[in-house]
C-alpha cells in the first residue's frame, strides 16, 4: 500500500487575519504575504505551506497530504472509495498543485490528497535573519489531532492510507504516532475530551532559532501554552504557542530522523517528555502524572543522545 509521501499545507479560517499575520512574521520569522482575504505563510521553495483565509470562524479548515506520483494518488483514491468514503475533485490551482481530492475523515476533518505539489523560482523573503525550516521530502511537519477515542481515526488513516506506526503512550494520555518518511511522525492522535486540530509542528534548521522564537513569543501575555523541553521519542526540543483557531504551533528543532525499513514500533513508558513542556492544556491529575513521569526520566538518567551519536 503506498501512503502519502509528507504533509504538504495547512488551511485555516480566520475572521480577523491580524492576529495570524503577526504570529507568522513577528514571532515565526516566516515570509508572510497578505492578499485581499488571504494570508499565505512561506517556510521553503513551496508558494505557501500554511494559508489563513478569511472565514466566519476560526478554525482548521483542512489539511493537504501529498502523494509523489499520480498512480499513487489514484491508488489512494480507489482504497477510499472501496471504503465507503466519498471523494471529491478539488481545486488544484489553488493549492498549487498537479490534482487535488478532498473528503472527510472518520473525525469530521476536511483531508485533500494531492501530487506534483510545485516549487517556485524566487527564494522567501523572511523578515529576519533565520536558518530556514526542516521541510524538503520531510514535508512541512506534522499534525495532531485530538479525539475522545484515537482508536478509530488512527485505524483508518493506517489500514485505508498506509500510515505507519511509530509509537504509542498510555500515560498521562493516551497517544499514537504515525509516520510516512524519516520524520519520526507526521500525524498523531491525543485522547482528550474535545476533538480537534491540537497542534501543528514546525521544524527549525537550528536551536537558536527556537530559542529566538519564544523570547519574541514570551512578550505576549498567554501566547505560550506549553514550556520549552524534549520530547522522549522524536527527540524534538520545542515550544508550542496558541492560535487564535484554538489549536497551537509547535515551534521545535532536533527531531529524530528514523528507518521506515527497520523502524520497530514501541510503547512510551516514560512519558512524552524527557523535562520541560508543561501543559496549560492538562488539568488536575494527568497535570500532575505528567510532571511526575518527566522527574522519573530524569531519576532514570533518560536522555537524547547527542546528534553525533543518534
Amino acid at each position: 500500500m503506498t501512503a502519502p509521501a509528507r504533509l504538504a499545507y495547512v488551511v485555516a479560517e480566520a475572521i480577523d487575519l491580524a492576529p495570524w499575520s503577526a504570529l507568522g512574521a513577528d514571532i515565526l520569522g516566516m515570509d508572510a504575504d497578505v492578499t485581499v482575504g488571504r494570508l499565505e505563510w512561506r517556510m521553503d521553495a513551496k508558494p505557501w505551506r500554511l494559508a489563513i483565509e478569511r472565514g466566519e470562524t476560526d478554525r482548521i479548515a483542512c489539511v493537504g497530504w501529498e502523494y509523489d506520483s499520480p498512480s499513487a494518488l489514484v491508488a489512494a483514491l480507489d482504497r477510499l472509495r472501496d471504503a465507503g468514503v466519498t471523494v471529491a475533485e478539488g481545486d488544484a490551482a489553488a493549492r498549487g498543485v498537479a490534482a487535488l481530492h478532498r473528503f472527510r475523515d472518520p473525525g469530521g476533518h476536511e483531508v485533500e490528497l494531492c501530487h506534483g505539489h510545485a516549487d517556485v523560482s524566487d527564494p522567501p523573503r523572511f523578515p529576519r535573519p533565520i536558518g530556514g525550516f526542516l521541510t524538503g521530502s520531510l514535508g512541512l511537519g506534522h499534525i495532531v489531532y485530538a479525539a475522545p477515542d484515537i482508536a478509530q481515526p488512527s485505524a483508518f488513516y493506517e489500514a485505508v492510507l498506509g500510515f505507519r506506526l511509530s509509537d504509542f503512550a498510555d500515560e498521562p494520555f493516551a497517544a499514537r504516532f504515525l509516520h510516512l518518511n524519516a520524520r519520526h511522525h507526521s500525524l498523531a492522535f491525543v485522547q482528550t475530551p474535545r476533538a480537534g486540530v491540537h497542534h501543528l509542528m514546525v521544524e527549525y534548521a537550528t536551536l537558536d532559532d527556537v530559542g529566538q522564537a519564544l523570547d519574541r513569543a514570551l512578550l505576549e501575555e498567554g501566547r505560550v501554552a506549553v514550556t520549552l523541553g524534549r520530547h522522549s521519542n522524536d527527540w524534538m526540543t520545542s515550544f508550542y504557542m496558541a492560535t487564535p483557531a484554538g489549536m497551537m504551533i509547535e515551534v521545535g528543532w532536533g527531531g529524530r530522523a528514523i528507518d521506515t525499513e527497520t523502524w520497530t514500533p514501541a510503547r512510551l513508558a516514560d512519558g512524552p517528555s524527557l523535562w520541560g513542556h508543561e501543559r496549560s492544556w492538562l488539568t488536575g491529575s494527568l497535570r500532575e502524572r505528567a510532571r511526575a513521569l518527566r522527574l522519573r526520566a530524569a531519576e532514570k538518567g533518560l536522555k537524547a543522545p547527542l546528534p553525533h551519536q543518534s
